[in-house]
């Protein structure tokens, strides 16, 4: 099972200021202006299922504007909507990236902590450099990975963010199953690095079998919702849960 976050493409560097400085992100924004539908014949050899998903990708405003503005992945404004509506990412915050490839999460969190912030991310694979930005390559749930990454950020976590997703099989309830699975997973990680007080936010999808990762979210932190960005595509099962004010994990709640 592959624990990489997909976020798709690849890019150039950082854009937009964050609240580290002057004005937000850019990623913050929806799309501007409208283009003229891409059409796409199904090739040779290619299923009908591929030229459906090449369709929306080119036909994909925010991946046309991620692009533009530099970002690695439409994915960016994802974490930038749910950032603009939640405040998570304050300035001079430490932030873990679980599963940051290809790096379009970490490049708002380094935009909306400023230069006194901190972002660490980790993936099974490797990662493209990205200025003010630690990347390691390896798996979370290694047993040395806390003390690695806990090092790296120079102390506790103020945010765990994670955007991973098994690949799809196309069978909904495994689908379902695989990516509950990582999100718990990621959880029972972040339970080990995050500052009291701090925030969990990670990728889950909607179904039926959210409640022991939702009752132990309940118990640790003092709010616990789900949201699901502008950015999320409508027909997409996803969203995100976002928990803030982590009571410790040495309280039995």
């Amino acid at each position: 099972m592959t624990r990489s976050g997909s976020r798709g493409g690849g890019s150039k560097g950082i854009v937009g200021k964050g609240r580290g400085g002057k004005g937000r992100g850019r990623a913050g924004t929806k799309p501007s202006g409208r283009s003229l539908a891409v059409r796409v014949k199904t090739a040779k050899g290619r299923r009908s299922a591929s030229t459906r998903w090449l369709k929306r990708q080119l036909n994909d405003p925010y991946v046309a504007e991620a692009q533009r503005l530099g970002y690695r992945s439409r994915a960016a404004f994802k974490l930038a909507q749910i950032d603009d509506k939640l405040g998570l990412l304050k300035a001079g915050s430490r932030v873990l990236d679980l599963g940051a490839a290809p790096g379009g999460w970490s490049q708002v969190v380094l935009e909306r902590v400023g230069p006194k912030g901190r972002l660490v991310g980790i993936d099974l694979t490797e990662i493209e450099p990205l200025a003010g930005a630690t990347f390691l390559q390896g798996d979370f749930l290694d047993e040395e990975a806390p003390e690695r990454l806990r090092d790296a950020l120079g102390g506790p976590a103020d945010v765990v963010l994670t955007d991973m997703a098994a690949p799809a099989t196309g069978h909904a309830q495994t689908d379902h199953l695989r990516i509950m699975a990582l999100a718990e997973a990621a959880y029972a990680f972040a339970r080990e690095i995050l500052a009291p007080g701090g925030a969990f936010l990670a990728k889950v999808l909607q179904g039926g079998s959210e409640r022991s990762l939702l009752e132990a979210l309940k118990r640790d932190f003092a709010k616990v919702r789900h949201i699901k960005p502008p950015a999320s595509r409508k027909d997409s099962a996803e969203l995100y849960v976002v928990a803030i004010g982590f009571r410790g994990s040495g309280e039995d709640g």
